[in-house]
């Protein structure tokens, strides 16, 4: 049984085609990534019904929305969409915006829903079972509150909420409406730095506890390095690639590994903090790395980004070095990542792999070769994902 959402959307914009045919996990956050302009909001408006494409094919959970002579229109697809700006009802307390997204989830089912086209019999749900999870309660508001953190703002009128505020009812709003999908449209845009990191930790939370597929549209790296599992890379309307996000971020051909800020992420488990020099260690495949702070109690799982500009090499592992984090790599590709640096993809332990960016010159001094074994010096380690548990949380009702 096939679970990945198929999606196919051709249309004319402005100054281009929309033109992509992709298959991606039906669980987790994929990101649609790209530069302003590139036609991600209108995929995701594709998605949501909003625009229209003559050219379409959408299935999700083994329904079709849209193919040829099959039409779900728009208010009856089960869709959580969330926009740049809350757009909150002005008139309605904290609670009523929440409840006004719950009375969308009493739509009917896809299967009463559907719309012929062209005289051509309407798709089939080859579970034979409505669109609607019926082994999946909804959320509750008090659910959704408390995973928002926004119980205490209940009784509050939009214009006494701040940026961040507004922007977590709006998504309670959509969660509320029990959707199939969740769709964020660069929810992060509009807010400052510091709302922005006060809100990532909540997303983070979404993404964790949610069983629904969630479809995220930005362009900034920080957001893919926090949120993603899997990206999409768009440009012009045409998908240039896509994949799990520590492959891509490691492939050498692909855009990510040239941006400035390109690196890798590893899975790291907080192993124990050492209070006399306020550290944490974390467990990684390959090693430990050592991070300032008390990050988590031992066993919580994070995610940690490896900048490749803070990662050096050497054929020994330094003992006399102020550099604390040093772990034994092996060379699998080198190539080059502009005209005077090359990137380096490297094994680490059994089932991991990190990327370094080097001087061109350094590369020959060393006459480094594919294959040979050598040590990372990891200059730096930043922690992208905060999360304080000991395993995965049990997925809520969605």
């Amino acid at each position: 049984m096939n679970k990945a959402i198929q999606i196919r959307f051709q249309t004319p914009l402005e100054h281009f085609t929309l033109d992509v045919d992709i298959s991606i996990p039906a669980t987790g956050v994929t990101i649609l990534f790209g530069p302003s302009g590139c036609g991600k909001t209108t995929l995701l408006r594709c998605i949501a019904g909003l625009h229209p494409a003559k050219h379409a094919h959408l299935r999700i959970n083994n329904n079709s929305w849209q193919a040829e002579g099959v039409y779900l229109p728009a208010h009856q697809r089960r869709v959580g969409y969330v926009f740049q700006e809350p757009s909150l009802f002005p008139h309605l307390n904290v609670t009523r915006n929440l409840l006004f997204g719950q009375r969308r989830s009493y739509l009917p089912s896809q299967n009463q829903s559907h719309q012929r086209i062209d005289n051509k019999s309407p798709a089939h749900n080859d579970n034979k079972s409505p669109q609607r999870n019926a082994n999946k309660s909804p959320l509750s508001l008090d659910e959704v509150s408390q995973l928002l953190g926004i119980s205490h703002l209940l009784q509050r009128m939009p214009e006494h909420l701040s940026g961040g505020e507004k922007q977590r009812v709006a998504i309670g709003r959509a969660l509320l409406s029990n959707p199939e999908i969740l769709l964020m449209d660069e929810p992060l845009s509009a807010l400052d730095y510091a709302t922005k990191a006060e809100i990532i930790p909540y997303l983070e939370q979404l993404h964790a506890r949610l069983s629904i597929p969630i479809i995220y549209v930005t362009h900034a790296i920080s957001e893919v390095e926090s949120l993603a599992d899997h990206i999409v890379l768009l440009e012009k309307g045409k998908v240039t690639a896509q994949g799990p996000i520590k492959e891509m971020l490691l492939d050498l051909s692909a855009p990510l590994a040239h941006f400035t800020n390109a690196g890798s992420l590893l899975d790291a488990v907080v192993d124990h903090y050492d209070e006399e020099y306020d550290l944490t260690a974390f467990a990684v495949d390959g090693g430990t790395l050592t991070v300032p702070g008390n990050i988590g109690l031992p066993g919580a799982q994070k995610r940690i980004h490896l900048s490749a500009s803070h990662i050096s090499l050497s054929r020994t592992a330094a003992s006399d070095s102020t550099i604390v984090n040093i772990l034994p790599v092996t060379i699998l590709e080198i190539s080059p990542a502009d005209k005077a640096q090359c990137n380096i993809r490297l094994q680490l332990g059994d089932h991991s792999q990190i990327l370094a960016r080097i001087t061109r010159r350094s590369k020959d001094q060393l006459a480094l070769q594919c294959g040979e074994q050598l040590f990372a010096q990891i200059k730096g380690v930043s922690l992208v994902k905060r999360l304080n548990s000991h395993a995965h949380p049990a997925p809520l009702g969605l």
